[in-house]
């Protein structure tokens, strides 16, 4: 394909473009001058009720469901899967939650165009596997619908790209549905930042550490879509969790942004043995030659000079970990379990008395209005519920996302991006300024409210 060609000369031909990376300084991405108007806190119309169509019930789909139907003035109107039980059990969910019954569509992976046609859906809620997310976001604004997308909301350079020129022609708001931005941990740090705790930031460390290797084998991802990605890719595929809060922090896209990156792999090593382990040797997926390494490790610099380190590991036994790092002049903290440090005593973490007090000082309003809600309802501890609650809010109201698809297109690029690194020994990557400029005049995101 052609959005591929360059990244497949890349891989076939990695020794030669690490020395011609070395010569240039590092590869542009760049895309031609914006014809359309930029987005940047965009706005739209009031809606006076959210009508959703989900794409997708298989694995965060019918949590979704569930969560939409107990948010106010929001219906799930539509409902599709390939898989027809999966549909109708979520319709079911819908309907026990006090909701009419919504539409179910399911059969193939072309019918949920009908959904994104329906007149009364205005918001499509995309659910699926990584390689639909594109052109079903895609095809949802088509149709004229606001549409949020699982993450990475894109794949490929090329992907985000097209949602960006996509969302600047039909003025309408497409999200990438990073949940951990309204974690308790990631809001009370935005909380520290914005009230100038931590001083001027400088450094972030991120990262999704997360043992997964019994999920990916199992047979549950649709036609073993992502098993078969780690096959043939290597870097960073899944890169948000982590970095998404850290941007918000720092400002990205909104007076600052990426400016280029280096990436690593280590070996692939977690994988092939859990397979030998659990299905035996003879196992095919065994003696795959996979690219993918068992911890991919970034480092990405900002045109204000900051940094931020990305990691992801799905492969090794270790603890939960998002690292949530953020340190500047004045303090820093540090997620799993929570420190914070605070001048002038840099050099040891809060004592627990006084980090509670603090953490009851700048308990973001989000979780301070519904987080109790939130916990009820579910979704990760609540920060699915709240994400959702502060969308379908913006949207009712008429203001602008908290994340938008600038955002979205720039963290879901280290996905080519830090392979394009990889493959080319380490050599620096520039990141696009999917913005064209209009970062620089930006605002970074404040504290939000409902």
């Amino acid at each position: 394909m052609t959005k591929r060609r360059e990244f497949l000369k890349v891989a076939s031909a990695a020794a030669g473009l690490a020395a011609s990376m070395q010569a240039a300084g590092c590869r542009t991405l760049g895309r031609a001058p914006r014809t359309g108007q930029s987005v940047m806190g965009l706005t739209a119309p009031k809606l006076d009720e959210v009508r959703v169509g989900i794409i997708g019930v298989g694995k965060r789909g019918p949590g979704a469901v569930n969560r939409l139907s107990r948010i106010p003035k929001t219906r799930v109107v539509a409902i599709c899967d390939v898989f027809e039980d999966r549909a109708e059990k979520s319709a079911r969910d819908v309907v026990a939650a006090g909701h009419a019954k919504p539409q179910t569509y399911f059969g193939s992976e072309e019918v949920y165009k009908k959904l994104c046609e329906r007149p009364d859906v205005n918001l499509v809620y995309v659910c699926t596997p990584w390689q639909f997310h594109v052109p079903m976001a895609l095809y949802a604004m088509q149709c004229s619908k606001h549409v949020c997308v699982e993450v990475p909301i894109a794949m490929t350079v090329e992907g985000c790209w097209s949602l960006v020129e996509m969302a600047e022609k039909t003025r309408l708001h497409c999200m990438m549905l990073e949940n951990c931005c309204y974690g308790e941990d990631e809001l009370f740090a935005l909380m520290l930042a914005r009230n100038g705790l931590l001083g001027e930031l400088v450094h972030g460390d991120c990262g999704y550490i997360h043992e997964l290797r019994a999920g990916l084998t199992d047979g549950t991802y649709y036609k073993d879509y992502a098993f078969e990605f780690f096959k043939h890719h290597t870097g960073n595929s899944y890169p948000t969790h982590g970095l998404g809060p850290i941007a918000q922090y720092m400002g990205i896209n909104r007076g600052d942004r990426f400016e280029r990156l280096v990436s690593l792999s280590s070996g692939e090593f977690g994988l092939s043995s859990f397979v030998r382990e659990k299905y035996g040797a003879s196992d095919p997926r065994a003696s795959y030659p996979y690219k993918t390494g068992d911890m991919s490790t970034t480092v990405i610099r900002t045109v204000k000079g900051r940094t931020i380190m990305v990691q992801y590991g799905r492969y090794s036994p270790r603890p939960y970990d998002r690292i949530n790092l953020i340190s500047g002049t004045k303090g820093t903290l540090r997620s799993y379990p929570l420190r914070v440090a605070l001048s002038p005593n840099w050099h040891t973490w809060l004592d627990d008395k006084a980090l509670a007090e603090l953490k009851a000082k700048y308990t973001h309003p989000l979780w301070r209005k519904i987080g109790e809600i939130a916990k009820k309802n579910g979704g990760h501890g609540g920060m699915d519920y709240i994400m959702e609650y502060r969308l379908c809010h913006c949207l009712l109201n008429g203001l602008p996302l908290d994340q938008d698809v600038y955002d979205g297109a720039a963290w879901s690029s280290l996905v080519e991006l830090t392979e394009r690194s990889v493959l080319g020994g380490g050599s620096a990557v520039e990141v696009p300024d999917f913005t064209r400029g209009a970062w620089r005049t930006a605002q970074p995101l404040g504290i939000v409210e409902v």
